[in-house]
């Protein structure tokens, strides 16, 4: 095993990442999508070049991407082939049970279903095509662009937000009224129950 020093840019097939994990909020997909419509190819080669997909290679030199999945998903849809990829660690010596356990402990990977449950590795989608949609990961999305939460370095920290939401607010009311249920989410993400959580940034005394 060993860990790379410097990025390592290469350019990587859309269809052949893979994910760590097994949700994406389509309404951010939808969102990442408008984007690249509304702006020119040269804009979106641009883009691309700013926001590369951070990988972790795997057995058979497999990229397994560590953020960015949205992106990723996004451009699958909207039929881009290629995007640059930078490998901050090569495990590709590793057999797939280890470097599945080494993912998992590096917070590498978010094993959790759309409702929230924690599933075994083999769950986790083989390509991008195959995410599945969970709403409150787009309430989450949308909680930290209306400034709700800060963005943080924590590993999948907008997933923590959507738990904390999924358990608050019903399930009907965000795919219904998605307005509404985020009115009930701003109010939520400043109390003192959301203070756990990473990026808060509610009422303080101090």
């Amino acid at each position: 095993m060993t860990t790379e020093r410097e990025p390592l840019l290469k350019p990587v097939a859309v269809g052949e990442l893979r994910p760590t994990q097994i949700t994406v909020g389509m309404r951010e997909v939808a969102l990442k999508r408008q984007m690249i419509r509304a702006q020119s190819p040269e804009k979106t080669g641009t883009f691309l070049g700013r926001h590369m997909v951070p990988v972790v290679l795997g057995p058979k030199k497999r990229n397994y991407v560590t953020d960015h999945h949205h992106l990723a998903r996004a451009l699958l849809e909207e039929g881009i082939r290629d995007v640059f990829v930078t490998v901050i660690a090569d495990l590709s010596g590793l057999d797939k049970e280890a470097f599945l356990v080494v993912l998992d402990n590096r917070g590498w990977m978010h094993p959790f279903d759309q409702n929230g449950r924690r599933r075994d590795y083999d769950a986790i989608p083989k390509s991008m095509a195959e995410l599945v949609d969970d709403p409150y990961r787009s309430m989450a999305g949308e909680l930290r662009r209306q400034g709700g939460f800060a963005k943080d370095t924590t590993p999948f920290s907008e997933f923590l937000w959507a738990d904390f939401l999924r358990r608050r607010i019903d399930r009907s009311t965000v795919t219904k009224n998605f307005d509404k249920a985020m009115k009930d989410a701003l109010a939520l993400a400043k109390g003192k129950d959301a203070d756990y959580l990473p990026g808060w940034c509610g009422p303080t005394t101090d």
